[in-house]
């Protein structure tokens, strides 16, 4: 191999082994490698199981990720914790570990960036700069942990809601799925992630294609297509009547339940004929729904509805049999809530 050299951790242990085959190396030295590339190895030097020799050939050959933690913030109200790390490239990107009765929750970015363009979200200010590697969305579970200096310590479950639309970098993610569920690194089980995309209908189609047992999870934010446009330019591609359809091709397909969020915003998606119309949208099938107060993001302009306004909304989803619940607010006292996540992580 010549150039830059090749990403590791972005391998699965087959495709470890076949390297280490070329290289004249057991099979098992594949199995020890990929152990420790998901403890968080940050060199070959620390893999003290194999010999100097073969550490230093594999110095030569490949780059082990392991990113710079610019920042470590944690909410003074709930325990949330913010990481702004530095990537290989120098790219900035955030992540957040959530506290849990039940166990600790980490949300992961898929992109620096995002050209998705949503009305109420900081991710997309300043658009896509590039996709994230597997090894790059691997690295926020591994070196995340409610504690200072934890690797991937009481981590129970993974959302992909940070900064990006994971299904806009579907193969990259895709693999990232495969590493950090397998038996011999982290071992997370699918029921265990979610996934949170803002209605890319085709890639909604092939992701249930792969039968993955996660949760999909679909920012719908409006039940018309005259407010979610204005809110969403995604859907502009087919409305929500492509996307809706979409959902039940792929809960045909897996068996799993869509769940579908929808922020509240000020005078915007939060009247009663919105109510009405969702309740319409979403009655008698198998979908839930998380009803979110809308987080500020001050270049975006947007003020979360009020308490009548929501006292209301819900009201109208009750009486319509519409299966949902509040989302918990965390971390935004850090700016680490839904939407408020940013390349480059926030001035603080």
């Amino acid at each position: 191999m010549t150039g830059t050299p090749f990403d590791i951790k972005s391998m699965t242990p087959e495709e470890l082994r076949a390297e280490l085959a070329g290289l004249g190396e057991s099979g098992f030295r594949a199995d020890q490698i990929f152990a420790w590339l998901h403890r968080g190895a940050r060199s070959f030097g620390e893999m003290t199981d194999l010999s100097k020799p073969l550490r230093d050939k594999l110095s030569g050959l490949y780059r082990v990720s392991a990113p710079e933690t610019v920042r470590r913030r944690e909410s003074a109200i709930d325990g949330t914790v913010k990481y702004l790390r530095r990537l290989g490239d120098g790219e900035l990107v955030e992540s957040v570990v959530m506290r849990y009765r039940h166990g600790n929750t980490v949300c992961v970015s898929s992109q620096a960036g995002c050209r998705m363009g949503c009305a109420f979200c900081a991710s997309a200010l300043g658009g896509l700069s590039r996709n994230l590697l597997p090894s790059e969305i691997l690295d926020q579970v591994i070196f995340s942990a409610p504690a200072p200096g934890g690797r991937g310590a009481g981590i129970s479950n993974i959302v992909l809601m940070g900064i990006g639309e994971p299904l806009d970098n579907f193969e990259n993610v895709m693999r990232f799925l495969e590493l950090v569920s397998h038996p011999r690194g982290m071992n997370v089980g699918m029921r265990h992630i979610s996934l949170s995309t803002c209605g890319l209908t085709e890639k909604v189609d092939k992701l249930g294609e792969s039968g993955l047992q996660l949760t999909l999870s679909v920012s719908l934010h409006a039940p018309d297509d005259e407010t979610r446009t204005r809110l969403m330019p995604v859907n502009k591609a087919g409305g929500v009547a492509a996307l809706m359809a979409s959902c039940r091709r792929y809960f045909a397909r897996t068996g799993r339940r869509v769940s579908f969020e929808y922020a509240l915003i000020d005078g915007v998606n939060d009247t009663k004929g919105h109510a009405r119309e969702l309740a319409r949208l979403l009655r008698g099938e198998p979908w839930h729904l998380n009803l979110i107060p809308l987080n500020r993001v001050a270049e975006r302009g947007l003020r979360p509805s009020g308490r009548e306004s929501v006292e209301a909304f819900a009201g109208i989803l009750t009486e319509g049999r519409v299966n949902f619940t509040f989302r918990r607010r965390l971390g935004a006292d850090i700016d680490a809530a839904c939407g408020q996540l940013r390349r480059g992580g926030d001035s603080r």
